[in-house]
């Protein structure tokens, strides 16, 4: 019994969508069908039908329920004292996911596939819109970068860049790293970035 099955407490539609994640990152977007998906939820595949016409609205749903996530976790960070902590609690958000590679599998083709597909394109343009506008929102709020040579815009890119490149390694990560390596690692890297972006000492002279 998969571990979607077996999950107390989950209304059918997100049973389905978890499912879902679970198939595309293991198959693929067009190679994982409605019945791999039946077959993971340990439900019919007419029982889906009721809820979602085809793939693409299931990827809808899911763009749908990552937005809400995206505002919580920004709502989140807003509560920090100050943006370095903000940025923490930003990439450490999925820390704590139970199947961070899978997530991260699910990510990778899903680029892949907006590549290729209109429809799928718009939608994860919708979903990183909103993340980088909400960023950009709490960069711009914050006094470490009112005098920074780069504008909240272009901070927010960069720091995208470098989130985007570590769900791509999480790929490639050993099976066994617990939460808090997963935390650590990546609590290193958004502090090292800020020591970049954010450092006050002067430019070295080149002779």
């Amino acid at each position: 019994m998969t571990q979607t099955q077996t999950e107390p407490g989950l209304d059918r539609p997100t049973q389905i969508l978890n499912a879902a994640i679970v198939c595309f990152a293991k198959r693929g977007f067009h190679q994982a069908s409605m019945h791999d998906i039946s077959a993971e939820a340990g439900i019919s595949v007419g029982l889906i039908y009721r809820y979602f016409e085809n793939k693409e609205a299931v990827i809808s749903a899911m763009a749908d329920r990552h937005k809400k996530e995206i505002q919580e976790i920004l709502e989140r960070a807003h509560q920090a004292p100050n943006l370095l902590e903000s940025l923490e609690t930003l990439f450490t958000a999925h820390c704590c996911e139970d199947a961070p590679q899978i997530t991260a599998a699910f990510v990778v083709d899903l680029f892949a596939e907006a590549s290729r597909n209109h429809g799928i394109a718009e939608l994860v343009r919708d979903v990183t819109r909103t993340a980088m506008e909400g960023v950009t929102d709490l960069i711009a709020r914050s006094p470490e970068a009112k005098e920074h040579d780069l504008s909240p815009l272009e901070l927010a890119e960069l720091i995208f860049a470098v989130s985007d490149g570590m769900l791509m390694r999480e790929v490639l990560q050993p099976d066994g790293m617990t939460t808090a390596d997963r935390r650590e690692r990546q609590l290193k890297v958004v502090r090292r970035l800020w020591r970049v972006l954010f450092s006050n000492k002067v430019a070295p002279e080149y002779a």
